[in-house]
């Protein structure tokens, strides 16, 4: 088979993410029309994601957000958006990189997009890719003071090191299994106004 020197994938990659910024600015200036909402998974570890170390922690791979009900300052860039959010009622502030989306949804209307992260002629300005490196250092630096007073009082750092390591995918369908536990299912669904699920669990509502 030739070689695709166009690179047909990435361009169409790169042209249904502008769509998705589009989308996401028009709603920045009007707000969401109708019953339109998004679920917007995305990699938490690409270059320039800038998330909290709680949730870092919680989803060291992907984490899918809904902007629904209750979402604050929505603000885009040429290369980003940034949102507010409130998890078990703690507010949050994410910095996503469009290049690291995964997928978009509007359940509404059953419209979906699935992306490659990494898969994009986007070059992520340095300060953005800087900015997202230092909240993983950090969060890096804190998991190592932690490992170490946990190792001093006796505990199994392998153990906890491994369970910190579930994919969100694994927490969340054990979350699910857990229905009459209202931690289990905190975590699955933090708060109204801020879902945090897995892709494969949304395809399967679909």
């Amino acid at each position: 088979m030739p070689e695709d020197l166009i690179r047909y994938d990435i361009i169409i990659q790169d042209a249904l993410r502008s769509a998705v910024k589009k989308i996401l600015t028009e709603v920045a200036r009007t707000g969401l029309p109708g019953e339109h909402h998004f679920y917007i998974a995305f990699d938490t570890t690409a270059p320039g994601v800038r998330i909290s170390n709680r949730l870092r922690e919680r989803y060291p791979q992907e984490m899918t957000v809904v902007l629904q009900h209750q979402f604050w300052d929505l603000a885009i860039t040429e290369h980003t958006f940034e949102v507010g959010l409130s998890f078990g009622g703690v507010p949050e502030r994410l910095l996503v990189p469009f290049s690291a989306i995964k997928g978009f949804f509007d359940p509404s209307v059953q419209f979906a997009l699935e992306f490659e992260p990494g898969k994009t002629a986007e070059e992520l300005p340095a300060d953005v890719v800087a900015a997202g490196d230092a909240m993983r250092t950090l969060s890096d630096v804190e998991k190592m003071t932690l490992a170490n007073s946990e190792d001093d009082a006796g505990e199994d750092v392998t153990q906890i090191s491994a369970a910190r390591a579930v994919s969100s995918d694994e927490a969340t369908g054990e979350a699910d299994k857990e229905t009459g536990d209202e931690e289990g299912e905190a975590e699955a669904k933090p708060d109204a106004s801020a879902d945090v699920v897995s892709l494969d669990a949304f395809r399967k509502k679909n």
